[in-house]
């Protein structure tokens, strides 16, 4: 697709809520590199406020699921439709499997427009999923070729963590609401305690497959010190609504006035300003992890089995502590 005599770039990307953060720097160089906005098929109810207003993001292109059998999907048909309409175009394809390039087959797309990430740019071992994507932006579809890439170590010196912004509508509304909870004037410290994997309904928290569970009572243990060091410190509970029994458990043990769950009131917006507002976030490894550290939030992440050197969040001053399951000296 071309605009103003451009061509813009087209990102298709199905990820959770980090993954999302984090392609946020593939997005931003794609931007740089082209000079216009940056297109982006995506899936997931987080998305669309996440990326709507960031840099270099221009039409989201959202659907429900691509797992879903293309007959049964509206949203599919649709997006298909969209595709086809909006012409020729570079591709840069972050997924493996076949739905998404299906999608892309059914739209017209040709192969030789796709940057495919699995087939043109492989994995080193223990690099970072943003200095991949950067790498990523740096190539070309066969239907351009000669194009020129941007300098590569200035892009990776100046795209060292996901550029996230808050906008000013969220301040606002972050501020209206914590004067409505009385919280405007306090000192305030996150934690992020949950995550999709332990809230699974099917299934329990405490079982051993789940590596990402880190039991209550550590937990209130954590906030309990917190709590200690100022009398007038305030923990928020964060999550999204289906993890807030996970927080009533853990206040439960704390028993104090002055940790809050907030779980059922942090719309995306919310979320993100107040990290940027906040002292500090302690959180399990979960997308809300990746925002805080691109909003500059100081940063305790704990991590199961995961490989910490590709997922550890990044932050402008590296004000993240990462502490892994691996075993100490």
């Amino acid at each position: 697709m071309k605009r103003d005599g451009a061509v813009r770039p087209l990102v298709v990307r199905f990820g959770a809520m980090g993954d999302m953060v984090i392609v946020l720097g593939l997005i931003e160089a794609l931007h740089r590199r082209f000079g216009v906005p940056v297109d982006v098929v995506s899936s997931g109810g987080w998305t669309k406020p996440l990326l709507e207003g960031q840099s270099g993001v221009g039409n989201l292109h959202l659907i429900r699921s691509r797992r879903t059998p293309y007959a049964l999907s509206p949203q599919q048909w649709h997006l298909v439709d969209t595709l086809r309409q909006r012409g020729a175009g570079p591709v840069w394809l972050c997924e493996a499997g076949v739905h998404a390039r299906k999608l892309l087959t059914r739209a017209g797309v040709a192969p030789e427009w796709i940057v495919e990430a699995d087939v043109h740019c492989p994995r080193f071992p223990s690099e970072h999923n943003l200095d991949r994507w950067l790498r990523f932006a740096q190539l070309s579809p066969a239907a351009l070729p000669g194009l020129a890439p941007l300098d590569a170590g200035a892009m990776v010196r100046n795209i060292a963590w996901p550029p996230l912004r808050v906008l000013p509508e969220w301040r606002s509304d972050l501020t209206a609401w914590l004067q409505d909870r009385g919280l405007a004037e306090r000192p305030l410290v996150l934690v992020q305690a949950g995550n999709k994997r332990t809230m699974r309904w099917w299934a329990h928290r405490q079982r051993a497959s789940n590596s990402k569970y880190w039991p209550e009572e550590r937990w209130a243990a954590v906030i309990e010190a917190l709590l200690r060091r100022d009398s007038r410190l305030v923990v928020l509970l964060l999550g999204v609504p289906a993890e807030a029994s996970l927080n009533e458990d853990i206040a439960s043990l704390v028993q104090s006035d002055r940790v809050v769950n907030v779980a059922r009131e942090l719309p995306i917006p919310r979320l993100l300003a107040l990290q940027e507002r906040a002292l500090g976030m302690i959180s399990v490894d979960t997308g809300p992890a990746h925002s805080a550290a691109a909003l500059d939030c100081p940063l305790v992440v704990l991590f199961g089995q995961v490989n910490v050197d590709r997922w550890a969040p990044r932050s402008p001053r590296g004000a993240v502590q990462v502490g892994d399951g691996r075993p100490g000296p």
